[in-house]
């Protein structure tokens, strides 16, 4: 894969100046399968490393200045917990709609702090902050589209970027995060705040102990019924939004057969794995199921209300789709996808050693052989065996909210690593690996499960990277203000 190709890619993204899925031209009537050889060739194609951004520590920042793009569901709620969290100036919000931004200057109103500026008018109002001397730190919260665009405008811009999962769709853009991060030496974080959940803190950190003994085998997923966010209609006039209002943007990916969100099963897995630090994701294969009740769930919304007319017909993603994987050092890891069948929440979350087994979903259990651990072993795993981070702010998380304080704990976690010079938990190359999880499982998907390699976005780092610390050495000096205007809001533990 030579710089003919990434130079023919580039000139067919979409006016971002970056990498994108764009259309193939001359394909004809073999463009799908094109598109599927492309996916292989890239996935294949090995650059060479600039910098190690595993382990990198950034410069301190004493106050970190935080600039916003896309204020939606997402958006919104990351605003106002950054306005809990001392040594954060907002500086800057940037969304198409002003009804947004509206809604982004009222929370920080209500916290008492001044307001941003504004960047809006156009799609590319974030190249004026990125280009700016307002902000160091861009959090990203746009539709899946934007995400790499955005994050590449940052880093280019002498800023570091934190990215809404999942971070990047093809392969293309995963190599480009990695390549543009490594050149600029600025932190690209994914944002997979099921890393902080108070469960998967306390599984990752047995495993640090040893309790696991040695990791076997691992499955995650993302089982949740979308109905609403599929067919809900964009709403403009709302302050902050609730992420439908791009054309429909998520109807529109799940086009797409493929696992188009993986990270959130496969992140804490990948965690507890030390995945690009000790061991590395080898190959996988995928496979996913007719569809089931997309299609016939759009034609009965089109019955409805003629505005959904357009999306009948449509070719759609199956219901459930899973992907097998196999790491270098033999362990094997399972992940789920179904956002589209009536069935209860789950995320899994298991994790299987050769002394130890965990699971939280549907049940929350930890087991050492056949028998589950009592309530009174229970608690004695939890006292002895919560982290650092989790008994320095999970209350206080809780109080303030954002899916039961994991969204908080990755925030508050986010800034007191940037203002204390600390490495990021979850750097460049998880936003990558984690992510390309997407294009492969498509290329499997179109190719009969046949077995894909995980390109190795290290380059052969993953074999010295050291694994994450969780005991705050050097950090945990940032506080939390204003708690007395929090409510104990976002108890429900789903995303």
């Amino acid at each position: 894969m030579g710089s003919n190709r990434r130079s023919f890619l580039k000139n067919i993204a979409l006016g971002s100046g970056v990498v994108a899925a764009a259309p193939l031209v001359g394909c004809g009537e073999k463009k799908e399968k094109c598109e599927k050889a492309f996916i292989k060739e890239s996935a294949e194609r090995i650059p060479k490393m600039h910098f190690n951004m595993c382990g990198y520590a950034a410069p301190k920042l004493d106050t970190v200045r935080v600039g916003f793009v896309g204020i939606g569901d997402r958006g919104i709620g990351a605003v106002e917990r950054m306005t809990y969290i001392d040594g954060v100036e907002i500086t800057a919000i940037c969304d198409t709609r002003q009804a947004a931004l509206d809604g982004a200057q009222a929370k920080l109103a209500k916290a008492g702090l001044p307001k941003a500026k504004e960047f809006t008018g156009s799609d590319l109002a974030f190249k004026e902050m990125c280009d700016s001397n307002l902000v160091d730190l861009v959090y990203i919260a746009t539709p899946w589209k934007w995400h790499v665009p955005v994050a590449v405008a940052a880093m280019k811009g002498d800023k570091h970027a934190a990215v809404e999962v999942s971070t990047a769709k093809t392969m293309d853009e995963c190599w480009e995060i990695v390549e543009v991060s490594e050149q600029t030496k600025k932190h690209c974080v994914i944002l997979e705040n099921c890393c902080y959940d108070f469960f998967e803190l306390l599984t990752l950190n047995m495993t640090r102990q040893g309790v696991f003994g040695d990791l076997i085998h691992g499955e995650g997923a993302y089982i949740h019924n979308l109905d609403y966010w599929h067919f809900n209609k964009p709403q403009d006039d709302r302050p902050g939004g609730d992420g439908a209002y791009d054309k429909m943007w998520r109807l529109h990916e799940n086009k797409r057969k493929a696992n188009v969100y993986p990270t959130h099963g496969l992140g804490p897995i990948c965690q507890a794995m030390n995945i690009n630090r000790g061991d590395r994701m080898d190959y996988l294969t995928a496979m996913i199921s007719d569809d089931f009740t997309l299609k016939q769930r759009i034609e009965e919304k089109a019955k409805e209300d003629p505005f959904f007319q357009q999306f009948v017909g449509w070719d759609m993603r199956g219901n459930m789709d899973m992907q097998m994987i196999r790491t270098v050092k033999g362990r094997t890891i399972m992940i789920q996808h179904d956002i589209s069948s009536p069935r209860p929440y789950s995320r899994i979350h298991m994790l299987s050693g050769t002394k130890c087994f965990a699971q939280k979903w549907p049940l929350q259990h930890i087991a050492f052989g056949h028998d589950v651990a009592d309530e009174a072993k229970m608690k004695e795993l939890w006292d002895k065996y919560t982290p650092e981070i989790v008994r320095r702010v999970g209350e206080m998380a809780k109080q303030v909210g954002g899916h039961g304080g994991m969204d908080f704990i990755m925030d508050w976690r986010l800034i007191d690593c940037l203002r204390n010079g600390l490495p990021m938990d979850l750097d460049v190359y998880d936003a990558a690996a984690w992510s390309c999880i997407t294009p492969l499982s498509e290329w499997s998907i179109a190719n009969k499960s046949k077995p894909i390699d995980v390109p190795d976005f290290t380059r052969g780092a993953w074999k010295t990277n050291k694994p994450v610390n969780l005991t705050l050495n050097g950090g945990g000096t940032t506080k939390v203000r204003n708690l007395k205007n929090a409510d104990a809001k976002g108890q429900l533990n789903v995303h």
